[in-house]
């Protein structure tokens, strides 16, 4: 048997958020075990206030797409005229590889992709607990890492979730009740192209000795 450990790390390296799928489909042996990660995640006093949709009709996953898109459009906008993407951009010195970032960002594409991948999943949680964002977070990552180890992508996408009319848009097309808060879309597939490895704060910048600010690795 492999070494667990290295076998571990090895999966939380690997994953990537993945927004481009070929149009092979995903088992459903693979997709339980997927959901079954997610169901074994972590709870507050064990609430387990998850529940989620799986998602495969192209008409639902081209409604996921354009609610996407839309969110993500205003969203962006609003940064873009607020001057807080040019702040986020100031290193990238290719001023037409700007300007692309600008125009996908603001036209939503960005989030339109979730209708090429083979699934989507819904993820929801219930209102009346208290820790259901972090409950459904942590089934979340479950999921990713799982995605992973299997070979497939996923990405985690919370555009059509943030602004409360494009919820409401969400709650009523997949017949969703008051009860439960929108928190998450997955969108699952094999990788039609894997991402480069994004660049990471190194440990020494991030982990303190007893107090905030004094480095704990000098590295």
């Amino acid at each position: 048997m492999e070494n667990t450990k290295e076998v571990f790390f090895q999966v939380i390296k690997d994953r990537r958020s993945i927004r481009k799928y070929t149009e092979q489909r995903i088992t459903e042996e693979d997709l339980r075990l997927i959901l079954e990660s997610a169901r074994q995640a972590p709870s507050g006093e064990n609430a387990q206030p998850w529940r989620f949709i799986v998602i495969k009709d192209q008409d639902s996953k081209d409604f996921l797409s354009y609610v996407g898109k839309h969110g993500s459009g205003r969203r962006f906008t609003g940064e873009f005229l607020s001057k807080q993407m040019q702040a986020r951009f100031t290193g990238l010195q290719d001023e037409e590889k700007k300007i692309a970032a600008y125009k996908k960002l603001t036209s939503g594409n960005v989030s339109a992709f979730v209708s090429e991948a083979d699934v989507n999943i819904i993820v929801l949680g219930k209102k009346e607990v208290w820790d259901a964002p972090f409950d459904t977070s942590a089934a979340i990552e479950n999921m990713l890492l799982t995605v992973t180890s299997l070979g497939l992508g996923a990405c985690w996408l919370v555009a059509p979730c943030i602004d409360i009319r494009d919820e409401l848009r969400m709650k009523e097309y997949f017949e969703i009740t008051d009860e439960y808060k929108l928190f998450a879309i997955i969108s699952i597939g094999y990788p039609a192209k894997m991402a480069n490895p994004r660049p990471r704060i190194p440990l020494k910048d991030l982990v303190f000795n007893e107090k905030f600010g004094e480095a704990y690795y000098e590295e």
